[in-house]
């Protein structure tokens, strides 16, 4: 099975999205308190250096952690493959 472009790696302590990978917090504490900042510093998007970025960013982080933003992630991750199903078969 191949690996998933986009995930976190809690053994290495690694958020991997795609080629880039980033340091990730290892205690739940700190990934919640990463992934709240990050929504809240994208809600200020606006603003230079802060962007509309982080909130997916965030929010992925926080799909790990919050069972609520989970099912959300999911949903929303159903509906991507029923409404584009021609990006699907292309990344493969």
């Amino acid at each position: 099975m191949a690996e998933k472009k986009y995930r976190i790696d809690r053994e290495r302590g690694r958020l991997i999205l795609g080629k880039l990978e980033m340091p990730f917090p290892r205690s739940r504490n700190g990934r919640v308190a990463v992934g709240s900042g990050l929504v809240a510093g994208g809600i200020l998007g606006f603003l230079p250096i802060l962007g509309f970025w982080m909130i997916p960013l965030g929010l992925l982080i926080l799909s790990q952690e919050l069972p609520s933003v989970r099912r959300r992630r999911r949903k929303a991750a159903i509906w991507w493959r029923k409404r584009y199903p021609q990006v699907n078969r292309a990344g493969r």
